[in-house]
């Protein structure tokens, strides 16, 4: 569960992510949550995933379980048709419910839960478009890290995860498409010049992986979010495209997060700001602190225009000195405060105050609502 403040954040994830994600050539889709076992039997993952998943329920003689990972859903809208090579790279994404039923133990906080939602998304493509894939998805993941405030080789760094050629019960035997896909994956880290290191064992049961590792508070790594090349996939659920000679051909499937589980992220990002969330992130962007009860009227007026513009504004209305509710609105990491008296209301203007307790003196309402509608459009603070 999530509270009102919390499902704040999420909301503006989801939103950021879903909008980049649909300028870069990526189709949304929605999919249940609910899915027949055999598709998992059929994808690999049920021998592995087990354990964890939830129990099986027979609804008219069909098992139906709750979803670990969202691929089989997306093969089965590829195979709503046939695929021509001229449709490909298709890039199905979706903010995707799933769930794990993860020991008592195990749990901890927003980290790990047994139900969370991943901006997850499936890239089926050709062998030879593959490369060019991973590099534009690592470009996402830059990109939307820079927008949370990571730092790449300081927050973060990529772990190439291999495979071992001596473990047939972990790893689907196929040393050719093995050596292949590690290759293109190293050949697109170096090229990107980006620190990683290798790690062998690793991989997914049905591909090598790159797994970005995010730092915690505490000093240890741990996986964000992962961009795999899965040659295994698509012959289990045999996926076709037809070739430019007219002949059915097999493509190659990246499993990729852009910005990996939401809740996770979430996790990542109290701790990384410690509280004081960019302004397009906080959950209370503005309160607006009136001296005295005659203030109120005009107090009103301008968190109403707070809000027509989309702006997360609060109206502090207690019975309570101007300096508590500034103390309280900066103990609570609001980024601005809004302070109303005599002269803002006789000159029409506004005071504002920042966190830090930077005081920016009297302005007009409306050069405030550009510098602040400009700081969420480009998604960074400066309080």
């Amino acid at each position: 569960s999530l509270t009102p403040k919390g499902a704040v954040i999420r909301r503006e994830l989801e939103r950021f992510v879903i909008d980049e994600e649909i300028k870069r050539g990526y189709s949304h889709v929605y999919t249940p949550p609910l899915a027949k076992t055999e598709l998992f039997k059929t994808s690999g993952h049920y021998p592995y995933y087990k354990e964890t998943m939830y129990p099986v329920m027979k609804v008219d003689e069909e098992e139906l379980i709750l979803r670990p990972m969202t691929c089989p859903h997306h093969f089965m809208l590829y195979q709503s048709k046939m695929r021509s090579y001229r449709e490909l790279p298709i890039r199905f994404a979706e903010i995707a419910s799933q769930f794990r039923y993860e020991k008592s133990g195990e749990l901890t906080g927003l980290n790990r839960v047994r139900t969370f939602c991943l901006a997850d998304a499936h890239i089926i493509c050709t062998k030879q478009q593959a490369k060019d894939e991973i590099f534009k998805v690592l470009d996402l993941i830059d990109y939307a890290n820079g927008k949370l405030g990571f730092v790449k080789g300081k927050d973060y760094r990529y772990q190439l995860s291999l495979g071992d050629r001596n473990d047939n019960k972990k790893y689907y035997k196929d040393d050719p498409s093995w050596d292949f896909a590690e290759n293109v994956l190293r050949e697109v880290l170096k090229e990107v010049k980006a620190p990683f290191f290798e790690a062998q064992g690793e991989a997914a049961f049905y591909g090598p992986k790159i797994d970005i590792q995010m730092k915690r508070i505490n000093g240890q790594e741990e996986t964000a979010f992962t961009v795999q090349y899965d040659f295994v996939m698509p012959k289990r659920f045999k996926l076709e495209y037809i070739d430019e000679k007219g002949v059915a051909a097999e493509p190659v499937v990246i499993h990729r997060s852009s910005i990996g589980a939401i809740e996770r992220t979430m996790s990542f990002l109290i701790e990384h700001y410690d509280g004081a969330f960019p302004v397009w992130l906080s959950p209370v962007q503005i309160t607006v602190v009136p001296i005295a009860e005659r203030h109120l009227k005009y107090a009103r007026k301008v968190q109403q225009s707070l809000l027509e513009q989309n702006i997360r504004g609060e109206l502090d209305e207690r019975n309570k000195t101007m300096q508590e509710k500034i103390r309280e609105a900066t103990l609570q990491k609001i980024p601005y405060m809004i302070i109303i008296g005599d002269k803002e209301e006789k000159n029409k203007n506004i005071s504002v105050r920042t966190r830090k307790g930077e005081d920016l003196g009297q302005i007009s309402l409306t050069k405030f609502l550009e510098k602040i509608l400009e700081e969420i459009k480009s998604k960074s603070s400066i309080v």
